[in-house]
């Protein structure tokens, strides 16, 4: 079992990462989207465009535990 990430830890992964990074963009956008479901394609496409920097900055742990729990398997 692997230790708790921290934030720093999180944000470090994610920007030397490529492959992390892209994965985890897609992850916290699919969760975003299934909260934002009556926005149409296009108003959710500008919604992320001024979100996505606050959910990757705030969904850093969550998003790099959920890739490690997911290639553990």
């Amino acid at each position: 079992m692997s230790m708790p990430i921290n934030m720093h830890e999180a944000r470090a992964a994610l920007n030397q990462n490529a492959e992390l990074r892209q994965w985890a963009e897609q992850w916290l956008k699919q969760k975003e989207r299934a909260v934002n479901t009556s926005m149409s394609d296009e108003e959710f496409a500008k919604h992320w465009l001024y979100v996505r920097p606050e959910r990757m900055h705030d969904g850093a742990i969550e998003v790099v535990s959920a890739y490690r729990q997911r290639n553990e398997t």
